[in-house]
């Protein structure tokens, strides 16, 4: 009988050839838990903005894991001892950081399950791998969880300048054709080094850091905080809680078992037993995109009205500023939207609603990015930094944000 090869070479379109370094990595990735990942936006709604931004999850995760392997790569060189259980341990734990995703991402953390992030989900999905693949996974989920010994490798996985960040700038950018998101990762990673098990970065990487702190808050105006991209992203929120609503009342609604599984049950972190975790597993944006097609032709003008929007891209008018909507304008709005269309106050506010969005590209209450000093010393790279604009860049900026119908505008 032939014997698969495992140790398969996959073309990528940022960093040309991955390797996947043994069998076992070969096997998760086959595993049906991520493979799922091909059917999970990266960007959630964004392409609706940027039509190339059709790249999933999985790219994204086999990304992370071909720079981790340059890391360790570089590392090692460096003198920093990786044992090849340790190595094996990061690769796993870059693979699987994402694969607790729900379809379009972030829009379900609020709105299929009750206020569970993706990170929970992650980890329970390594745990039950772990079981499967006799705790070939413990390790890995050792690191994941921050509970290893050795700093720096949790800092691989998770922190202010992680493989995570690097792929997904650099792939981000690509697909969306924002050339202000391009970084120079193998410039970053050349400059990384330990010291007393904290990630450092040498001295004279510190532009390649400036300008990886500067792309992230480009793209989060540009493409992950774009107007048309979070209006998206909220509208399916709305539809979701709508639906969800709707079944709870014992109206039953086309879509699919998993869906519907979520439709009718309050889940929350505690209830995620094996067999909770198994309908998640079955979720991806298909689910999604198939419902609305369904839910537009709803005799619920509320769920109509909102899957129409979506499936047509023609959503709702946003309008930003740095300073609150006045309360009065806001109610203005309710009152003549609820009157024009005979409905509630209360179900206005599935399509008049108002908010406010983050951007802080570096946090100085976080794991500071350290900068490794000719002298030997360590510093903060604000501090470090000749540039008055990373002081700048760890301030967070705020701005409000209210959606209603663009018939509204009109009159």
């Amino acid at each position: 009988m032939s014997q698969i090869n495992k140790l398969k070479i996959l073309n990528d379109p940022i960093y040309g050839f991955i390797t996947l370094p043994n069998t076992l990595l070969y096997d998760l990735i086959q595993h049906p838990y991520f493979q799922r990942l091909r059917r999970i936006s990266q960007m959630g709604m964004s392409y609706l903005v940027y039509p190339g931004a059709h790249h999933t999850r999985f790219h994204h995760a086999l990304g992370c894991m071909h720079i981790m392997q340059k890391a360790i790569e570089v590392l090692r060189f460096k003198g920093v001892s990786i044992s090849k259980d340790e190595e094996n341990a990061l690769f796993i734990a870059i693979l699987l950081h994402d694969i607790g995703h729900g379809p379009f991402s972030h829009a379900m953390e609020h709105s299929i399950v009750e206020n569970v992030n993706h990170e929970s989900i992650s980890l329970l999905f390594m745990e039950k791998l772990n079981e499967e693949f006799d705790g070939k996974l413990a390790l890995a989920i050792q690191i994941f969880k921050g509970d290893y010994n050795r700093k720096f490798m949790l800092q691989l996985i998770s922190s202010q300048l992680d493989m995570d960040r690097m792929d997904y700038l650099k792939r981000d950018s690509f697909y969306t054709g924002v050339a202000e998101g391009n970084i120079n990762s193998d410039r970053l990673i050349q400059m990384m080094n330990v010291v007393d098990d904290v990630l450092v970065i040498e001295e004279k990487g510190i532009y390649s850091v400036e300008k990886f702190l500067m792309a992230r808050r480009l793209m989060y105006w540009q493409a992950y905080l774009h107007k048309t991209s979070l209006v998206a992203e909220l509208i399916l929120t709305k539809v979701l809680k709508r639906a969800k609503e709707l079944t709870q009342k014992g109206i039953i609604l086309p879509c699919s078992k998993p869906l519907l599984f979520f439709m009718q049950n309050k889940v929350e972190l505690n209830d995620f037993d094996g067999i909770v975790l198994n309908e998640f597993s079955q979720l991806d944006d298909y689910d999604i995109i198939s419902a609305l097609k369904n839910w537009q032709h709803n005799d619920d003008f509320i769920l109509s009205s909102l899957s129409k929007m979506i499936i047509n891209r023609d959503l709702l008018k946003v309008k930003l500023s740095s300073e609150k909507f006045p309360i009065e304008e806001i109610q203005q709005l309710f009152d003549r939207f609820s009157k024009e269309n005979a409905i509630s106050q209360q179900d206005a506010h599935y399509f008049i609603f108002k908010g406010k969005i983050k951007n802080q590209a570096y946090s100085k209450e976080a794991e500071p990015i350290r900068i490794l000093k000719k002298d030997k010393t360590i510093e903060d790279v604000v501090e470090a930094s000749d540039q008055l604009n990373l002081k700048a860049l760890s301030k967070s900026v705020i701005k409000y944000y209210i959606c209603f119908p663009k018939q509204l505008l009109e009159k």
